[in-house]
Order: structure tokens, then sequence, then C-alpha cells
């Protein structure tokens, strides 16, 4: 008997290979199945801003994986928070924001202490996404931690020119320039590659979206 079918849906491609590392590593009874529109980013990056269409379109792609049997739903393009947000209302299976596990990580170690949380993202819409809901997670929780979001300009544009080693190390020289927060996260999935070669910062948590996402929707759909 095959395990819960988890939905993924992808606007960059470059997302699919980290998330189901993740699942082979994390929850290997899961049946992760894969849907792109991958007209997405450059929709997003043209218009500049969420509108109502992209609401739309993430209800669209969530009652694509309800109506095909998904346990749950797992997006896997950080540019989408506030359309998926508004969009998962009302549905019965758990959906899932690519960022909002970690988000919750992050804010999790802010309570212990470490408040200063800093991001890197490649795809430049992820910034204000992240942000606010960065800024609407932590005031749900009471939480006012410094926050410091960085583009890691060129490196998306690499990778599209198969340049895999070029977009890993300007993520990494990225990364070596935020040594002062206590948590950094990779924002997006296509960036976990690196968390392994990121160099060791004193009191510094480096955390990968597709991992936290995996734990949580598990935790989500035990639970339930």
């Amino acid at each position: 008997m095959s395990g819960p079918r988890i939905q993924l849906i992808h606007a960059v491609m470059a997302a699919q290979k980290p998330v189901h590392e993740a699942f082979a590593r994390l929850w290997p009874e899961a049946n992760p199945v894969d849907l792109a529109d991958t007209a997405l980013a450059s929709d997003i990056a043209e218009t500049g801003e969420l509108t109502p269409a992209f609401t739309g379109r993430m209800a669209a792609l969530i009652r694509y994986g309800v109506d095909t049997g998904a346990d749950g739903v797992l997006f896997t393009c950080s540019a989408f928070g506030a359309a998926i947000e508004e969009a998962r209302q009302g549905v019965a299976i758990p959906v899932l924001k690519p960022d909002e596990a970690m988000i919750a990580r992050a804010l999790a170690l802010a309570k212990e202490g470490q408040g200063h949380i800093g991001g890197l993202a490649t795809f430049a819409p992820t910034i204000p996404s992240l942000a606010g809901e960065l800024e609407a997670a932590a005031e749900a929780v009471l939480l006012n931690p410094e926050i410091e979001l960085r583009h890691v300009q060129g490196a998306l544009d690499l990778s599209k020119a198969g340049d895999q080693d070029g977009h890993d190390r300007l993520i990494v020289e990225a990364a070596a320039g935020m040594t002062n927060v206590d948590v950094l996260m990779l924002a997006q999935f296509s960036m976990s590659g690196v968390r392994g070669v990121i160099p060791d910062a004193p009191g510094r948590t480096v955390l990968a979206s597709p991992d936290e996402a995996v734990l949580k929707l598990k935790a989500l759909i035990e639970e339930s």
C-alpha cells in the first residue's frame, strides 16, 4: 500500500530535485507527485506584484491536487505566499506554502534568543513575499525579530544557463556576508543543495526550506 500522496506544485523545475531528495531522506513512505505551471515565475516577474489572478491560479492548482486524490499539497516556489494563503482557505487537506515551515522554525529559534533572522533568495520577487510572511508570522507569536533579506543577484541566471557551480558559488559568497545573523534562511528550494557547503559561523543556524516543509507536512498529515 502506497503512502500519503503529496501534490507538489512547481513554478520552476529546479525545485523538483531538491524536494524529492528531501522526501526520500525524511519521509520515504510518502508518494510525491509533480505538477508544474512554469509560466508563473515569468508572470510574477513581469507584473511585479501578486494580483487577484494569481490567487485564482493557486486555487486551480490546489483543486487539481484535491481532485486527483492528494492527501496534502506543497508549493515549492516562494514568491506566491499571500496568494496561496488566500487560495487555501476552506480546503480540507493540508496545503503548505514553501517557506512557512522554515519561517516557523526560524521564529522558534528567535524565541530561544536567536533574534536576528536573515534570508537569501535567488528570485527577486521572493523577497517581498518572504518579508510579508515573516513579519505576519512574527506578529502572530508576539515577536519582533530583526530581519535582513537579500537577493543573490545573478545566481538564478547562472543556473538557467547551466552553470550550477557558479550559482552555488554566489550563494555561498552571499552567505559569507551574513555572518552577523543568528538564523540564515535559504528561501528557494533550488538553493538547498548549498546548505552543506556554507561555512559554519559561530552562533548561526542555516535553514533550508525543503527539509522544513517535508517535516511539517508529515506532522500535519500524521496528526489528521
